[in-house]
């Protein structure tokens, strides 16, 4: 069986308030993700190339990871554990087990974009700032962060992707 999701990728403006261009990339590079995902068998989206063991499912739970600390915990600041990571795992959230399936980790991924949405929008402005564990930060920075983690991680499901199966492309 192969997983098939049907995701809507828009093009980020070309011109537009920094609110809605921050949110707009974010938003595509998380479509485009998931399209890395689309017709591929649950053994093809746990396929690792390389030593680390990183796949295409195992970047989906990273990033999902990702969201949820980055977006619910620094910047709402919601007191909820991490999803994956422990302390005696922190790579956990990279890691695909036997019982994570595409269709599991996809819907965890999508449940915690919308979180992320939800609690951007909220914000009154991307001046307020948090206290991180390297100091002060705006939520700006946590947006630019959050759209260049994603990026940096769909540059390794392309190659990954064209491993599987020759598929390339955004």
């Amino acid at each position: 069986m192969t997983f098939a999701i049907s995701i809507e990728r828009t093009d980020p403006p070309y011109i537009a308030a920094e609110r809605e261009s921050l949110a707009s990339w974010l938003d595509w590079h998380r479509a485009t993700l998931l399209t890395k995902l689309n017709g591929l068998s649950e053994e093809q989206a746990r396929f690792s190339p390389v030593p680390s063991g990183t796949s295409l499912l195992g970047l989906v739970k990273h990033l999902t990871e990702c969201e949820h600390y980055w977006i619910a915990r620094c910047v709402a600041e919601v007191d909820e554990p991490a999803l994956f990571i422990t302390e005696a795992d922190p790579e956990a959230d990279t890691k695909v087990t036997p019982d994570d399936t595409i269709e599991q980790i996809v819907a965890g991924y999508l449940k915690a974009c919308a979180r992320s949405r939800e609690i951007i929008a909220a914000l009154a402005d991307l001046e307020e700032t948090h206290t991180l564990r390297h100091g002060k930060t705006d939520v700006r920075w946590v947006l630019m962060h959050m759209v260049e983690e994603t990026a940096r991680h769909n540059g390794h499901a392309d190659i990954i992707r064209e491993l599987i199966d020759g598929v390339t492309g955004e």
